[in-house]
């Protein structure tokens, strides 16, 4: 049986997620400029959950436009007080967001789409509050040096799924939208598209 849907994204967490759950899927990354569509969402004074959604409908629609089936896109934001937090090009950009974000709550906002066609059939956005604890300088440092660089492909320098839980003391908000791809109204969707059975 071929593959039902598209994930227009390279994360490979988003994959490990659609695999586990059972979904057959190939993965064709959009290309695209995130930055700019995020700097476009913030010029019309669109909300992070908004930028959030634009951008998994931006992915959606790319690779949608260029492939037959069921794409889905998916993206995340880090909203961090005011601010829109984009990933970490160096160690030393990530040791300052760290400092940055200890003792302080941040949002996570994702939004997925699906797209057939060149159309959007479907939409989300979900938030998660993430807590974080106050963290020392050494413990940041000790942490960037076990993590290393894949750090770097997180937006906010850290794997939930790994050692970086220990930089929190609550979340509140569901596990699958911290990992970048909301399950359940996925399923959800995919059930009532008879894509995955109900």
């Amino acid at each position: 049986m071929p593959p039902s849907l598209i994930l227009a994204s390279g994360s490979a967490s988003r994959a490990a997620l659609l695999t586990g759950a059972g979904i057959s899927f190939t993965k064709i990354p959009a290309d695209l400029d995130e930055d700019a569509i995020k700097d476009d969402g913030l010029a019309r004074g669109m909300s992070p959950k908004a930028i959030a959604l634009k951008l998994a409908e931006a992915k959606a629609l790319h690779v949608s436009a260029r492939n037959p089936g069921l794409v889905l896109g998916g993206d995340q934001v880090l909203q961090l007080e005011k601010d829109l937090i984009s990933k970490s090009h160096t160690m030393d950009d990530a040791r300052d967001l760290l400092k940055r974000m200890s003792g302080k709550t941040h949002y996570l906002h994702g939004g997925l789409a699906l797209a057939e066609g060149g159309h959007i059939v479907w939409s989300t956005v979900e938030s998660a509050e993430m807590h974080v604890r106050r963290l020392s300088d050494d413990y940041i440092d000790g942490y960037l040096e076990r993590a290393g660089d894949k750090i770097l492909s997180s937006v906010g320098c850290y794997q939930l799924e790994g050692e970086g839980v220990h930089l929190f003391e609550a979340i509140r908000g569901d596990y699958f939208t911290v990992l970048g791809l909301s399950l359940f109204p996925l399923l959800a969707q995919l059930r009532h598209m008879r894509i995955v059975p109900a």
